[in-house]
């Protein structure tokens, strides 16, 4: 009787929830606060993330081209699958995350750049949440994974605006200023939100489980990036 009573208050205030406003799930009865803040972090950076690679292959189209028969759409599909993230690719010799990003400003690969970067941006990410599109009450949170990613982050944004090839031109476009005169950040914001989430999200773990954040000294021109 007492759990046909839970679940007819659950039925209840499913029912009773105001316009506009998301309806009730019982799986958030396994969430804390934390948790549904982490969830919030995960999907806006996922959204951010592929924001990027879609901006990044439309400066870099040469890029898809590499790859015969390759598609945008395709390319988003295993960057950002609905379930399990792939770990490793194939044609970037099974990297990923903090591995597979270094590949783009490197003068011997001949892949696609956009790719390896993206992989190693959506990878390292991943790791920062465990593998996980939700956090529940029994997940624990590494404030030092997520703090990395964000210093990883940095050295990528760097990267994007410095690292030139043996001829002089950037191996990635991304910010600049068009041939019309207007000055494109968008790419920089885009990565900036992204660090700003992942610094966010390190100090809130951190401070709910009374742990310090290592903060390390680390050269964004480096293109050994943090473990994660």
């Amino acid at each position: 009787m007492r759990v046909i009573g839970l679940m007819c208050v659950i039925l209840l205030l499913g029912g009773c929830m105001e316009p506009g406003k998301r309806p009730f799930q019982l799986k958030n009865l396994a969430k804390s606060d934390i948790d549904m803040v982490a969830d919030a972090h995960i999907r806006e950076t996922q959204r951010l993330a592929r924001l990027l690679a879609i901006k990044l292959y439309k400066r870099n189209p040469r890029e898809l081209k590499k790859v015969p028969g390759m598609t945008l759409d395709r390319r988003l599909d295993q960057l950002f699958p609905p379930t399990r993230l792939v770990r490793g690719f194939d044609e970037l010799g099974y990297k990923d995350g903090y591995e597979a990003a270094p590949l783009a400003f490197s003068e011997n690969f001949e892949g696609d750049r956009v790719f390896a970067l993206m992989a190693g941006v959506t990878g390292m990410l991943h790791r920062a949440y465990n593998g996980q599109k939700e956090v529940f009450l029994l997940d624990e949170l590494d404030h030092q994974k997520l703090y990395n990613s964000a210093r990883n982050l940095e050295s990528i944004a760097w990267h994007l605006n410095n690292r030139h090839r043996p001829d002089g031109q950037l191996y990635l476009l991304s910010n600049g200023i068009s041939d019309d005169g207007v000055t494109n950040y968008s790419y920089e914001r885009i990565l900036s939100k992204l660090i700003s989430l992942q610094d966010m999200m390190a100090n809130i773990i951190a401070d709910s489980t009374n742990r310090t954040i290592t903060r390390v000294v680390h050269s964004a021109a480096s293109m050994t990036l943090l473990p994660i």
